[in-house]
């Protein structure tokens, strides 16, 4: 008789407007990843404290989230999507930051494409390396390509305040055309005052094939208020024969200066990145080169050289062994991606001019 009883209430529970839970798919998803290393300044500039380390030994977080996407079928090849995407740090036990990677909310279709608003990763990702998907993400390429020295393009990381448009898939061409309201901050700050209204742009064309990609992505940013503007373009490409893959990314970087239209950096940079895979074993690597800045007088160019076997230990879990150094010269700063003070960074990180970082470590993956 309770058996019946229970039956029955749950299922006037489940009757009920609030819980209409089944009317949309709930998945979890995410990685735990971590790396254990050792960074170096192989190069100290003599402007660091008398008697300061020159290395560190790091368990540092690599950027390890939990996400949860929601879908929901409205009829008629129509679904309303959305993402939350929570970032961890499973080495301090604390919140990463909390939903700071991809997030949105949108729509769907087959037949006329994506719209989402939020928060989205655009432009500086486009490097066609795989190497820190399971590697070290210190060792990413856009240590040189997504800055101009310390200074991000399109913000080296998600642009907040985003709409986003991709077209359908014609044949393995697809678009992207994305409107930010303001792309340097998260809230916009031009109501009510006399500073300028910014806006940022990314158009991002891409043709994928069965062995091949290639892609152009256009970026042009005006932060509220005046500051800094920004002008990028990046053309990258790969073609894949069996387990081995080649690519080729290229990026023109440009800042100007809003209030008097002087510019003030214009970089142009480059970046090799080879993979072989080979059953449940995998090499990755890069060589990049950041030329002078055309608008210093210092040299201030940079190479950059990463390198990693990885081993999946099943189709979830894997192991990845990484080197990466960057060669600066002396009126460069470029510094290995998230070294630097920030949510997964350590002030400790940072580089002075003319130092060349250099990274030794272990990654543990494990993706659910």
């Amino acid at each position: 008789m309770n058996k019946k009883l229970l039956a029955v209430a749950v299922a006037g529970a489940l009757a009920l407007p609030g819980v209409a839970l089944a009317q949309s798919s709930v998945t979890i998803s995410g990685f735990l990843k971590m790396s254990f290393g050792q960074l170096k300044l192989s190069d100290f500039s003599g402007f660091r404290a008398p008697g300061a380390n020159s290395s560190e030994t790091r368990l540092t977080d690599d950027s390890s989230r939990i996400v949860f996407n929601v879908v929901e079928d409205l009829g008629g090849g129509l679904r309303a999507i959305a993402q939350i995407d929570w970032r961890v740090a499973p080495d301090s036990a604390a919140d990463g930051g909390g939903p700071t990677g991809n997030n949105h909310i949108g729509l769907q279709s087959s037949s006329w494409g994506r719209l989402l608003v939020g928060r989205q990763d655009v432009h500086y990702y486009n490097r066609e390396s795989n190497l820190t998907a399971k590697g070290d993400l210190k060792a990413d390429s856009i240590s040189l390509l997504a800055f101009i020295q310390g200074a991000p393009v399109a913000g080296a990381t998600r642009t907040p305040n985003i709409v986003h448009y991709t077209t359908p898939n014609w044949g393995g061409f697809t678009a992207i055309l994305a409107y930010s309201t303001n792309s340097g901050a998260a809230t916009e700050a031009d109501i009510g005052a006399v500073a300028r209204k910014g806006s940022a742009i990314n158009f991002n064309p891409n043709l994928r094939g069965k062995n091949f990609q290639v892609g152009y992505s256009y970026w042009n940013a005006k932060p509220d208020g005046g500051g800094v503007d920004q002008r990028a373009d990046r053309l990258y490409g790969s073609y894949t024969w069996g387990g081995l893959m080649v690519g080729l990314a290229w990026d023109k970087s440009k800042f100007k200066l809003a209030a008097t239209g002087v510019e003030t950096a214009n970089r142009t940079a480059w970046s090799l990145p080879v993979q072989y895979t080979w059953g449940p074993h995998g090499v990755y690597g890069h060589y990049t080169k950041a030329k002078d800045d055309s608008r210093t007088v210092a040299q201030d160019g940079a190479k950059m050289f990463a390198i990693s076997y990885q081993y999946d230990l099943s189709k979830r879990t894997s192991m990845a062994v990484n080197y990466a150094k960057i060669t600066n010269e002396v009126g460069a700063s470029y510094n290995l991606f998230t070294s630097a003070a920030g949510t997964i960074g350590s002030p400790s990180g940072a580089v002075l001019a003319g130092e060349d970082p250099r990274l030794i470590s272990v990654t543990l993956r494990h993706a659910f």
